[in-house]
C-alpha cells in the first residue's frame, strides 16, 4: 500500500579536522589522548581575559572540502557566538558561524549542500555511578559542520550520502573522520507531510535525531522515525517539534528534550574576532583525485571489475599500496594475479593480525617482487602464501626467505625421480586404482608428492613424472 505521507530529511554532519592545534588556542588537537583535561589551556577553558586566535589550517581544510564538493567559497566570512549553557561548554557559549558560513551550495551524490561552516567543538561528560565527570580534552578542537538541504527521501540515500562524504574527508586528509570516535557525528533532520500538500510546501513538524554512531544507525533509525511519524499523522495527533536519541539495541528512537530554534541561541557578531578577507589568505586549496574519479580510472586503466575497484577505493591507503606495487609490474597478467594476493590473501593476513597499511611490513615492491615469482614458476601458490605470512611478521624479501628455507620450486626433474620411485612404491593400491581409470587417485599421489618436497615441487612437472613412470608399470 502506498504512503500517504513523504518525508523531507536533511542532514547535520560535524567532523573534528585534522590539525596540530585547537581552533583558537595552542592546545594540542590529539583525538587519541586517554588521559582527560591534558590538552587544555586557559583560552579553551574560557578564563576571563583570554583572547581567541583563528587556526588557518582549519579554514584552509574546510575551503578545500567546499571546492572539491564544488560549492561556492565565501570572499567575506565572520564568526559568531552561540549562546547555550551546558556542562561540557565552558565559555557558556559556542564560537561557531551563522550568517556568513565559509561555504555555500555544493552537491555530493545527488543530495544539495546548503552550507559548510567551521566552528569549535565541545568538551566531553563522562557517567560514571554516583556522577558525571567533565573532560575538555576536546573543547575548543575544529569542527566542520555541513548541513544538507532537506531533500533526502530515505535512509538508503542517506547512508550512501554520508559515506561518499567520509571517503572524501580521507582522500583530502582533512579528518579521519571515524564514527567510532566521534571524529564524525551524523544528525538527522525529519518531518512527514501529507502527500495532498506537498504542493503547497507545507512542511510537517521538524523531529532531530542525535546519538547516531555508524552510517547504518542513521539508515535504521531514519526508516524507524518514518514509520513512527506516520503512526502518530494516522491517529490525527500532532508529531512533537523534539530531538530523539537512537538505541540500538532495541531499534527505536526515543525522545530526549524539545528542540531549539535558531533564535534561541541568541547569535551575534565574536567581537574577540575580526572578520575574514578570505582572498588575503592566499590559501593552496589544491584538490587531489577524488574517489569518483579514481574509482572510474582504476576500471578504465587495470580492468579492474566494479566490486574489485571498490574494494580499493574504500581504502585510499589500499588504493595507494595497489598503485605502488603495481607500478613494479609490466603486464595485465601479472596485475591481475597481484589483484587476486592482494585482495584475498593479504587483506586477510592484515584481518588475522589486525594490522593497518602503516603497520604493514610488506613494502609495495617486495610484494610485487612476490608476485613475478609466482609468475615465473620459481615458487607455487602454497609457498607463496606462506612466505606472505613471513613477509607479514619479519618483513623482508621474498627471495631472500625462499632461498634461506629452501623454498625455491623444484623444476629438475631429475631431482624428483627419487621422490617419485617413494610414491609409487609406498601406494600400489592407489597406483592401481589410477591404472583401472580413476583421476582422483592422480591428485592424491600429486598431493603425497607435494608434502613429500614441503610443498616445493613443480606439482605440473610431479604429475607428468608420475604418470609416465606409472605407465610404464
Amino acid at each position: 500500500m502506498k504512503s500517504k505521507y513523504e518525508p523531507t530529511i536533511g542532514l547535520e554532519i560535524h567532523v573534528e579536522l585534522k590539525t596540530k592545534t585547537k581552533m583558537f588556542c595552542n592546545s594540542a588537537n590529539d583525538p587519541d589522548e586517554k588521559h582527560p583535561n591534558v590538552n587544555v589551556c586557559p583560552v579553551c577553558m574560557g578564563h576571563p581575559g583570554t583572547l581567541p586566535v583563528i587556526n588557518k589550517e582549519a579554514v584552509r581544510k574546510v575551503l578545500l572540502v567546499g571546492k572539491a564538493l564544488n560549492g561556492k567559497l565565501a570572499e567575506y566570512s565572520q564568526f559568531d557566538r552561540k549562546n547555550y549553557f551546558y556542562p561540557d561548554l565552558p565559555k557558556g557559549y559556542q564560537i561557531s558561524q551563522y550568517k556568513y558560513p565559509l561555504v555555500s551550495g555544493g552537491e555530493l551524490k545527488g543530495v544539495k549542500i546548503t552550507r559548510i561552516h567551521l566552528e569549535e567543538d565541545t568538551g566531553r561528560l563522562i557517567h560514571l555511578d554516583g556522577g558525571s565527570s567533565v573532560d575538555f580534552n576536546r573543547a575548543g578542537m575544529p569542527l566542520m559542520e555541513l548541513v544538507t538541504e532537506p531533500i533526502i527521501k530515505n535512509g538508503e540515500e542517506a547512508r550512501k550520502f554520508a559515506e561518499g562524504l567520509q571517503l572524501i574527508l580521507r582522500y583530502l586528509e582533512v579528518s579521519d573522520a571515524d564514527m567510532e570516535k566521534g571524529q564524525m557525528r551524523v544528525e538527522v533532520n525529519i518531518s512527514l507531510s501529507q502527500i495532498s500538500n506537498i504542493k503547497s510546501q507545507k512542511l510537517g513538524t521538524k523531529v532531530e535525531i542525535k546519538n547516531l554512531n555508524s552510517f547504518r544507525a542513521a539508515e535504521r533509525a531514519i526508516n524507524y522515525e518514518i514509520e513512527r511519524q506516520a503512526e502518530v499523522l494516522d491517529k490525527d495527533e500532532k508529531v512533537k517539534q523534539e530531538t530523539r536519541g537512537w538505541d540500538e539495541n532495541k531499534g527505536i528512537t526515543f525522545s530526549q528534550r524539545e528542540k531549539e530554534e535558531s533564535h534561541d541561541y541568541r547569535y551575534f557578531p565574536e567581537p574577540d574576532l575580526p572578520p575574514l578577507q578570505l582572498s588575503a589568505f592566499g590559501f593552496q586549496l589544491s584538490v587531489p583525485e577524488l574517489p569518483e574519479q579514481k574509482r572510474e580510472r582504476f576500471k578504465k586503466e587495470y580492468g579492474l571489475k566494479d566490486e574489485t575497484a571498490e574494494i580499493f577505493i574504500r581504502d585510499k591507503k589500499f588504493s595507494d599500496y595497489f598503485e605502488e606495487a603495481i607500478s613494479e609490474l609490466k603486464n595485465k597478467n601479472l596485475i591481475q594475479l597481484a589483484v587476486n594476493y592482494l585482495t584475498s590473501d593479504l587483506q586477510n593476513l592484515m584481518k588475522e593480525k589486525m594490522l593497518t597499511f602503516d603497520e604493514l611490513l610488506v613494502s609495495p615492491e617486495n610484494f610485487a617482487e612476490l608476485i613475478v615469482m609466482i609468475n615465473k614458476n620459481e615458487i607455487n601458490s602454497r609457498v607463496a602464501k606462506d612466505v606472505l605470512k613471513i613477509m607479514a611478521s619479519k618483513g623482508g624479501e621474498p627471495s631472500v626467505i625462499v632461498k634461506e628455507l629452501g623454498l625455491g620450486q623444484m623444476n629438475d626433474e631429475s631431482a624428483l625421480i627419487g621422490v617419485i620411485e617413494k610414491i609409487i612404491a609406498g601406494n600400489s593400491v592407489v597406483v592401481s586404482d589410477y591404472k583401472k581409470g580413476k583421476e582422483e587417485a592422480m591428485q592424491f599421489l600429486v598431493g603425497q608428492g607435494m608434502r613429500e618436497t614441503k610443498g616445493s615441487a613443480n606439482p605440473e612437472i610431479l604429475k607428468k613424472l608420475l604418470q609416465e613412470k606409472i605407465s610404464k608399470i
